[in-house]
């Protein structure tokens, strides 16, 4: 093995053996990159050293060497270049080890194919036209409990976008260095040659990971114009990673914003998801409002900042939402709870539950301000905007009957609510019920310490009545005391429009009354049997 196997790794263009650099910038000064705009909150680790960070990769490409190196040694015997790229390598720098590694290389798809089949157990081509082939090595080489291995290898390229064109234009290069000159982030240009191990970082990619600043590794104008959707991996990142956006990249990005338009909904979409998904939500959401690009891709929350919310404090709508997003986040479960994290459907709703506020404000008489009707409104617009995205039909529904029901607690004061309306209310919510106990308790963020308390301890007071009837009731599928054949037999009647409107009576009775059992329930649908047919 290479250097790294000693304790180092070679850098290629920059030194071969010893200590390892960042690249052809990488000095001291390079490593505090300057440009970033810091947090007013910062609650992400300390700021690790190049030597910590060398010494977690050499950890980890160690781990990955039994799967990379063979690999790599098949492609060199064939006379071509492999390299370990993207994210596997930034990964390795973070200390993450990934079975899911990503190759460039100067081979074609044609030379490659034959390679990775000898590699692998499977493969797959269903990438050629954009270079790629795949494969999987099953978990049984590695020993018990490891896992399955993917590989990608793309033959070098550059991706480019035509003015007026949604998809790629691809186009095959010839160097490494060249490859990555045209990948997003600096911190996802680097790479790792394989078999020999040795570290290639012609952009300075590691310093800027120490220093965690997305900068693209050519002019982010450019950057940006070849492929658009790299504005919003950007936010993406600094949801996923903690990093900040360098000034340079940011000034491009408030520039170019309106090009993210030429960019496909579901790609769009996709990035939207994972954003939402990661640790840092908030700050790729803040970066998206801050730079103009969800203007274009999610205008309702740039919309809420001029709103002023229902508790009349010294914050927007805007700041609020993104308040009940941190809120609702918090409140997510570990996998065996009742909402496992991260729940993109909460979280959504959490983000999207007040868009209808801009479009039900009314300044009343006296200076104070309503939104009567908000959620039915608001509920309608996360249905458009959702689909203009392209979600899937049941994360529509979802998110959408979320943002309609997340007022309806309010009002439940001091517990005077019936049993009756605590059955709708969780008979309304359906499976989302355990989502609308989070969205609704996250949806409090007065400063007024005794209101905060005095309602959390009336949701508290809801929540522990809807259990004690729990206890009496099947309340998780309310259904009248008596089926539809039962009806019919009760009332001699055929199937039809009648038999309807009997078992939505016995269920509205069922609401009212709770169980009542079937031979009562039967003398109560007689009885009003009767007086409707007089």
């Amino acid at each position: 093995m290479s250097s790294s196997s000693r304790g180092h790794a070679g850098v290629d263009g920059c030194s071969r053996g010893g200590h390892l650099r960042s690249g052809p910038r990488g000095t001291s000064r390079d490593l505090w990159h300057p440009g970033a705009v810091p947090r007013e909150t910062d609650d992400r680790p300390p700021l690790p050293s190049l030597t910590q960070l060398q010494r977690r990769a050499i950890d980890v490409l160690t781990r990955m060497a039994p799967d990379a190196v063979p690999l790599g040694e098949a492609f060199r015997a064939a006379g071509h270049e492999l390299a370990l790229v993207g994210g596997p390598v930034r990964d390795a720098f973070l200390g993450r080890v990934s079975n899911d590694l990503d190759f460039a290389t100067s081979a074609t798809p044609d030379e490659a194919e034959p390679l990775l089949a000898a590699w692998g157990d499977a493969h797959w081509d269903v990438g050629r036209e954009f270079g790629t082939v795949g494969a999987r090595r099953f978990a049984g080489r590695r020993g018990a409990g490891s896992a399955d291995v993917v590989v990608e290898v793309t033959t070098y390229r550059t991706d480019e976008y035509d003015a007026s064109s949604r998809k790629p234009v691809v186009a095959f290069g010839d160097t490494l260095e060249g490859d990555l000159s045209r990948r997003d982030f600096t911190v996802n240009a680097m790479a790792v040659r394989v078999p020999d191990l040795v570290f290639v970082d012609p952009f300075g990619g590691l310093a800027d990971l120490a220093a965690r600043v997305l900068r693209t590794p050519v002019d982010p104008r450019q950057s940006f114009d070849d492929d658009p959707l790299r504005m919003m991996r950007a936010a993406r990142f600094v949801a996923q990673l903690g990093f900040d956006l360098d000034d340079a990249a940011r000034a491009a990005v408030v520039d170019m914003a309106e090009r993210i338009t030429i960019v496909s909904a579901e790609r769009v979409r996709d990035e939207l998801v994972k954003l939402l998904l990661a640790p840092h939500a908030r700050a790729g959401l803040e970066l998206l409002v801050d730079t103009g690009l969800a203007d274009h891709v999610l205008p309702e929350l740039p919309a809420l900042r001029l709103e002023i919310d229902e508790h009349h404090r010294h914050k927007d709508v805007y700041e609020h939402s993104l308040m009940v997003l941190q809120k609702a986040i918090a409140l997510e479960t570990g996998p065996d709870g009742a909402v496992p994290g991260p729940d993109l459907v909460l979280r959504l709703a959490a983000l999207l539950h007040d868009i209808g506020k801009p479009r039900t404000r009314r300044f009343e008489p006296g200076g104070g301000v309503s939104f009567h009707h908000h959620e039915v409104v608001g509920a309608k617009l996360v249905a458009k905007r959702l689909k203009a995205l392209r979600f899937d039909k049941q994360t529509v529904q979802d998110v959408s009957r979320l943002t309609e029901l997340h007022l309806r607690f309010h009002g439940y004061g001091e517990g005077e609510w019936t049993d009756s309306a605590v059955r709708r209310y969780v008979t309304d919510a359906g499976p989302l019920l355990e989502r609308l106990h989070r969205l609704t308790r996250s949806d409090s963020t007065t400063r007024n310490t005794r209101k905060a308390a005095r309602l959390s301890a009336a949701y508290d007071d809801l929540e522990a009545r809807i259990a004690a009837l729990r206890e009496q009731e099947e309340l998780a599928a309310i259904r009248p005391d008596l089926d539809g054949t039962q009806i019919m037999a009760a009332l001699g009647l055929p199937p039809g429009r009648e038999v309807g409107e009997a078992y939505r009576f016995l269920l509205e009775l069922r609401m009212e009354r709770g169980p009542l059992g079937e031979d009562a329930a039967r003398e109560e649908l007689l009885r009003w049997w009767e007086t409707r047919t007089g």
